[in-house]
């Protein structure tokens, strides 16, 4: 499994590497869904050695995104920082050290070297990090709390906004001009792969559904085309569609 560089808070005056360091991701979007946007979101910059994103509770909502050079890092920070990926602004920010993706492909020869001091690093501090420390108290606290708290009252259901639902492979449009045709829809969406159908509604031409093969090729074409002007005045909202 590939691993994170070592991130600790706060840093007084950030030096460019070649890891940018992501905070502030919207966790509710699945693991690999959220590395492949990232991918797909930081490729135009240069090559991308390397995403990493962990699902666990102390690494949630962060990630790590390589580049072969600090250079095409750095001009990625500038023009992506704040970037609202999934409707939360991300943070970025560079990553203290080297991950191992930038040291297999640039210092080949040192990569042995450097796994085992990062891994030396890992279980020297598991115990006697103050943050780590911190983070497993609150994390026992929590779960004791949760064990002795009586049932809490069922809340009334409230419907997910669109722009919160979970990815799937079915996009749903709105906002479309009601001019538009299913042909317009197709030669726009099928710059993208995978796609399996367009459909509109006779009785409501300002909405459409889209659908891909696989939910990963509909956040492609997603993330690429949602505020897209079709007309060159009215911006098309797409989300996912709900189940």
């Amino acid at each position: 499994m590939t691993s994170a560089p070592v991130q600790p808070q706060d840093t007084p005056q950030e030096v460019a590497t070649e890891t940018l360091y992501i905070q502030n991701l919207n966790e509710k979007i699945k693991i690999d869904v959220m590395k492949q946007s990232l991918r797909g979101l930081f490729k135009s910059y240069g090559e991308v050695l390397d995403v990493v994103a962990h699902g666990n509770l102390r690494m949630r909502g962060q990630a790590f995104v390589s580049f072969a050079s600090a250079d095409i890092a750095k001009k990625a920070q500038k023009e992506v920082n704040r970037f609202p990926l999934y409707s939360k602004p991300m943070q970025i920010s560079f990553a203290r050290t080297r991950s191992d993706a930038v040291v297999k492909q640039l210092e080949a020869e040192n990569y042995e070297k450097h796994k085992a001091a990062r891994l030396e690093h890992k279980k020297a501090t598991r115990y006697t990090n103050p943050l780590k420390k911190k983070f497993r108290a609150k994390r026992m606290a929590a779960e004791m709390d949760g064990a002795a708290a009586a049932p809490a009252p069922k809340r009334p259901a409230v419907q997910m906004p669109d722009e919160y639902l979970p990815p799937n492979k079915i996009l749903f449009l709105q906002n479309l001009p009601e001019s538009v045709s299913k042909d317009q829809l197709m030669a726009l969406f099928s710059q993208y792969p995978n796609l399996h159908e367009v459909r509109l509604i006779p009785t409501k031409r300002d909405i459409a559904f889209v659908e891909y093969m696989d939910e990963a090729s509909a956040t492609v074409a997603k993330e690429a085309l949602h505020n897209y002007k079709l007309d060159g005045e009215n911006k098309i909202k797409i989300t996912f569609a709900r189940k």
